[in-house]
């Protein structure tokens, strides 16, 4: 039996230091728990979901703008068709003047100068009587001179 624990015991502390240096040299978790990696896991899904979100309703908003308001390129050509109309009424004598009905004041609705008026400012100024389309131009805009001055030196 001596025999057998002389054999044996040293076979029981090289298994030992085996075991010992095999855990030693095994790769070790980052430190994280498995709560805290659920918890990263559903951080990242929760980012991609909200980027998900994000792109489905920017493009519902572009596909609702494109339907409800018209392109760059329609906007100037009906501004410009409606110009059009509006210095062939002015040729003919068919515009309407203040007072009549179908006229809509110096100042359209978009903020824009109406067209009869923006000719009748433009006449004014090529005939010599920039003091007075300034003037008309401050009255009906209730802007001030300096702006009216700069609109008017540019007709």
């Amino acid at each position: 039996m001596g025999d057998v624990l002389l054999v044996i015991l040293p076979a029981l502390v090289l298994a030992a230091v085996l075991w010992a240096v095999v855990t030693a040299l095994k790769p070790r978790d980052s430190g994280i728990s498995d709560a805290e990696r659920y918890q990263l896991e559903l951080a990242v899904r929760s980012q991609a979901h909200y980027a998900a979100q994000v792109r489905a309703a920017t493009a519902a908003r572009a596909r609702v703008d494109a339907a409800t308001r018209p392109s760059q390129n329609e906007q100037q050509q009906s501004q410009q068709a409606e110009h059009a109309r509006t210095s062939l009424r002015a040729r003919t004598g068919t515009a309407p003047a203040a007072g009549q009905p179908g006229y809509q004041g110096p100042v359209l609705p978009g903020g824009q100068l109406n067209p009869q008026f923006a000719l009748q400012l433009q006449s004014l100024a090529r005939n010599g009587k920039r003091i007075q389309a300034v003037r008309l131009l401050r009255h009906a805009t209730h802007s001030d001179l300096l702006t009216a001055q700069n609109y008017v030196d540019r007709l």
